[in-house]
């Protein structure tokens, strides 16, 4: 089964496309499932749209939710669209968030550390002052990615070593009790192949990260985390043949907050 459950379009401000055009390429691309999982609004903050370039506002996630399942009944017996949001760990409000999204109809909910220190983890100006430490800068962001792990409001993490998008400084990482954090989770982890269009040029996580988390029995699941319709499905074929070779038969997919296995397609490449 071919899917992709992490995708954003125009409601964010930094993305390409509508909701439509994104299940239009899917189609194209021959998906089973497409999952739409647009950045949360900043519901932690009194403005409606904060940061107008990377979330969607307050007043929109309403009509996002909406679109999302209108699209998903037009699109019925032609692709299986999931209703999804990726929502920021914010320490203090993961379980508010939580109480936002239960009055929606959503099929899962992908958690991300997006900033450190007040610093979005894909900004070069972190590494342009000169004065960071990368060693705290990547304890810093695991200190948060645990904080969200062990919040139980996710059945997704996303691109969990984001940390090293942009870093410019190998930074050795022991990913053992994060491995184990996780896996006391029951959230699944994504492989986000995005990192490949970031100068870190890999896979979010890394296949050593990969390879720990199989041997932990974490559930993993597929996001091209793409920005526009053309980056849908995203190096597909790479992460379907590496996934086999591991003893990966199968991806989780989600419906109304619960997973499911769904089956590896056979070896691609």
């Amino acid at each position: 089964m071919k899917i992709d459950y992490h995708t954003h379009h125009e409601r964010c401000g930094h993305a390409k496309g509508s909701l439509r055009d994104m299940i239009e390429a899917a189609v194209a691309l021959g998906l089973d499932q497409i999952g739409l999982a647009d950045h949360s609004p900043f519901f932690h903050r009194e403005e409606d749209r904060p940061v107008p370039d990377m979330t969607m506002a307050k007043s929109e996630f309403p009509r996002y939710v909406a679109e999302m399942a209108q699209l998903r009944e037009e699109y019925k017996g032609r692709i299986d669209v999931r209703l999804g949001v990726e929502s920021d760990y914010i320490p203090g409000w993961a379980e508010a968030y939580g109480r936002i999204y239960a009055d929606y109809p959503l099929d899962y909910i992908i958690g991300s550390v997006h900033y450190v220190d007040g610093i979005h983890v894909f900004s070069r100006r972190r590494w342009q002052q000169g004065n960071t430490d990368p060693e705290e800068t990547y304890a810093g962001y695991l200190r948060l990615l645990h904080e969200a792990v062990r919040s139980r409001q996710y059945d997704i993490m996303g691109h969990i070593d984001a940390v090293k998008g942009v870093c410019p400084h190998p930074v050795r990482v022991l990913w053992e009790e994060t491995v184990g954090i996780i896996a006391e989770s029951d959230a699944a982890v994504e492989i986000n192949t995005s990192g490949l269009r970031k100068p870190c040029q890999a896979w979010f996580p890394s296949l050593e990260l990969i390879e720990l988390l199989i041997w932990r029995n974490v559930p993993l699941t597929f996001g091209s985390d793409a920005h526009d319709p053309e980056q849908l499905a995203y190096d597909w074929e790479h992460v379907v043949t590496a996934l086999r070779e591991l003893g990966v038969r199968e991806l989780a997919a989600f419906r109304r907050r619960r997973r499911t296995m769904v089956p590896l397609p056979s070896r691609m490449i």
